[in-house]
């Protein structure tokens, strides 16, 4: 709904975004296809993050408990 004046349709807008402009097919074809190379790597150094989180959260834990 626009108030008072007339619905514009992205469509007939002239002028296009620089982005836009700038995009080229094969670079982001090539970055996707480097990212989707890298996903498994990615995912291996967070899983080793998260259990040396885990472990450090697990001996700060047994550090502060006193045994009865």
């Amino acid at each position: 709904m626009v108030y008072g004046s007339d619905v514009m349709i992205p469509i007939e807008i002239q002028k296009t975004s620089p982005r836009f402009q700038s995009f080229v097919v094969e670079e982001s074809n090539k970055g996707r296809k480097v990212n989707l190379n890298l996903l498994d790597e990615v995912r291996d150094h967070a899983h080793i993050n998260f259990g040396a989180l885990k472990r450090r959260v697990e001996l700060r834990h047994k550090i502060k408990m006193k045994p009865r």
